[in-house]
């Protein structure tokens, strides 16, 4: 059974604390629908892709028919923190060798947050305090299995242990909450954002897009990504007044720039490649 999951809101303006709230942790991994039905397991991804045949260690069934809500992630061994692209590895994988493969090179937690159904019982209508105290009773199948941890009240505490940790940031919910599968209010993150300074190497002929490029070691500037996100209409027709003087080349796809513009952008973190993950424009750099 799948059902539309429901969605955290745009992201809070930073941390928070209050009392109608409670704060977890966020896990940078992919959300996960765990259907249990007449005994079968079935996997969903948020948008109803199924992915049951890519974690073979999620498989094994409860007691009863379930249906649950939250993030398979998986941790880098050697820093023994969640790793995006590793729990990437492992959805994007189809061939039966190489899920076993990387089933032992890199197991994957499923943390739930969330229980929609139990016993044949639709529990959305409850309120969310409710549907965690029935979670916090049921035993899990097996240790890929665990159930998110949270604070009551604490938001700006709980934020400031995962800027220590390096870890993604906090969602809260409103603890009266119902499930609704929509974005909801609700539901609010808030991320902990990487900052960094990059030059604007050239832009998209086509669609938008900022080509972003950082200095190595070495003082040249390498590749970090494409700038998307965040820009505002008034810094987009600054940048087309002043990028036309800097056209150094172009091809197909790019009209190529001197790296004379520089911008700040705000990133979830760095892919081990080198690349931004996301970035979003937050100033001109003057």
């Amino acid at each position: 059974m799948f059902i539309n999951p429901m969605l955290l809101e745009t992201a809070a303006d930073g941390p928070f604390s209050h009392q109608d709230y409670i704060f977890e942790p966020k896990i940078d991994g992919h959300r996960l629908l765990f259907s249990q039905q007449n005994g079968r397991v079935r996997l969903y991804t948020r948008h109803e892709t199924e992915c049951t045949n890519q974690y073979p260690e999620l498989l094994t069934p409860f007691d009863n028919d379930i249906l649950l809500d939250g993030e398979v992630a998986c941790t880098d061994a050697s820093t023994g923190r969640v790793d995006f692209e590793t729990v990437m590895s492992r959805f994007q994988a189809k061939k039966e060798p190489r899920i076993q493969q990387l089933m032992g090179i890199s197991p994957v937690t499923y943390v739930v947050f969330d229980i929609l159904r139990y016993k044949g019982q639709d529990l959305r209508k409850l309120p969310l305090m409710q549907r965690k105290e029935i979670l916090s009773n049921i035993e899990m199948p097996n240790q890929h299995f665990g159930v998110i941890p949270f604070v009551e009240a604490a938001g700006e505490a709980l934020f400031e242990q995962m800027v220590a940790q390096k870890l993604e940031g906090m969602v809260g919910k409103l603890q009266n909450s119902t499930y609704e599968s929509r974005r909801s209010p609700a539901w609010q993150k808030v991320i902990n954002w990487t900052y960094a300074d990059v030059f604007i190497t050239g832009y998209r002929k086509e669609e938008f897009g900022w080509l972003a490029a950082v200095p190595t070691d070495s003082g040249r500037l390498r590749p970090a990504g494409v700038i998307e996100l965040g820009v505002p209409p008034k810094a987009k027709k600054a940048f087309y007044g002043v990028s036309q003087q800097l056209v150094s080349g172009e091809d197909k796809n790019f009209v190529h720039l001197e790296p004379r513009i520089r911008v700040k952008v705000k990133t979830r973190n760095w892919y081990k490649s080198g690349m931004l993950r996301s970035p979003a424009f937050v100033e001109f750099v003057l």
